[in-house]
């Protein structure tokens, strides 16, 4: 395990770059983001450990981070302060462009993996925005009316995007349907739904809605959606059948989950990062075949679902952990995780497999 200490920074997101194995961004905050500056860290794997090959100060604390998809040297920040700003890192100090039209903290920032040519961010505010990293302005609005945390693109196309935020619910949004009321939104799924009881289970009691703070695609089933917040839930969704309720239900967390991210190499597999200080990987049982047959009749847990479960977890953080991402190159596993104990810890999640 590699570690890597942001002295005087609280991570909040690390990202592995799209183009280099060895390369690492972290956004980070001072005062755990309550108030003070903001650190972009570039982190580079080495012979001799992690190194910080550049930096960049912020005047306000900065919530994530994404790599641009069309240039290797380039990345964006979400700001406290409501902004937007893309860095180069071959060059010093300043973001090359910033853009400033949130009103409230942006909490996701999100880089369109299909059309490369476009972006999102996501705000307290209530709106998630579309841009063009060439245009001065956002090309488009999209309001959720809820203070949304985590947005992000289809990995499988480059006009559906979705989020989650605080009233529980997760959006689809398809941009290549009419602007009409609805703005472009096609989906709006309750996340608290609870699972379809099972023969012989009483039905699970009804679930109060609680905010969703974190949601990932699948890379490999262009249709589930993972989701997870301060419920302590883990649950993945098909959006083919919106009303049908969670798929899988992964319990296991203390406190809230805070981000989830799905492996680059292996459909069922996601790795979870929480306020109780573990970063956990999970299957979710699609990959074991006859995972939910086996169930139907287990009068066990109404809110274990699907087949999934923990495989294993990674307890060296001191504080929340905020931020995990997979490395998309090389052995698959690897993975860095960064949180509130000003870490950045680069790990081979198959190590704790079982």
């Amino acid at each position: 395990m590699l570690e890597f200490r942001t002295q005087g920074f609280n991570g909040y997101s690390v990202k592995y770059s799209p183009f280099f194995d060895s390369r690492i961004a972290v956004a980070s905050a001072a005062n755990f983001g309550l108030v003070g500056n903001g650190r972009l860290y570039v982190l580079g794997l080495t012979a001799n450990g992690v190194v910080a090959e550049k930096w960049f100060d912020t005047q306000d604390s900065l919530f994530d981070t994404t790599w641009s998809e069309a240039h290797e040297n380039q990345l964006l920040t979400a700001g406290g302060d409501g902004s937007v700003k893309l860095f180069d890192i071959t060059l010093d100090q300043f973001p090359v462009q910033s853009w400033q039209e949130h009103a409230r903290e942006v909490f996701a920032v999100h880089w369109n993996l299909v059309g490369k040519d476009t972006f999102l961010s996501s705000s307290w505010d209530g709106t998630v925005k579309i841009w063009n990293p060439n245009a001065p302005a956002s090309i488009a609005t999209l309001p959720t009316h809820t203070c949304t945390y985590s947005a992000a693109f289809s990995p499988h196309s480059p006009s559906i995007l979705s989020c989650v935020g605080s009233d529980s619910h997760l959006r689809i949004f398809d941009l290549r349907t009419p602007a009409s009321a609805s703005n472009h939104l096609t989906l709006n799924i309750p996340i608290h739904t609870p699972p379809k009881p099972r023969m012989g289970a009483a039905a699970p009691p009804g679930i109060a809605p609680t905010e969703a703070l974190t949601h990932d695609w699948n890379k490999y089933r262009d249709t589930v959606v993972a989701t997870a917040g301060v419920d302590r839930l883990v649950r993945t969704f098909d959006i083919r059948a919106p009303q049908a309720g969670p798929i899988a239900v992964l319990p296991g967390h203390e406190y809230a989950v805070r981000r989830v991210s799905w492996s680059p190499h292996l459909s069922d597999i996601l790795l979870s990062a929480s306020y109780d200080m573990t970063c956990r990987v999970w299957t979710d049982g699609s990959a074991m075949g006859a995972g939910s047959m086996k169930q139907d009749n287990m009068l066990e847990d109404p809110m274990v679902l699907g087949g999934g479960r923990e495989m294993g977890r990674m307890g060296r953080h001191t504080e929340f952990a905020t931020g995990v991402d997979w490395c998309l190159f090389g052995a698959e596993g690897w993975c860095a995780s960064t949180g509130w104990d000003e870490r950045v810890l680069v790990w081979d999640a198959r190590a704790l497999m079982q």
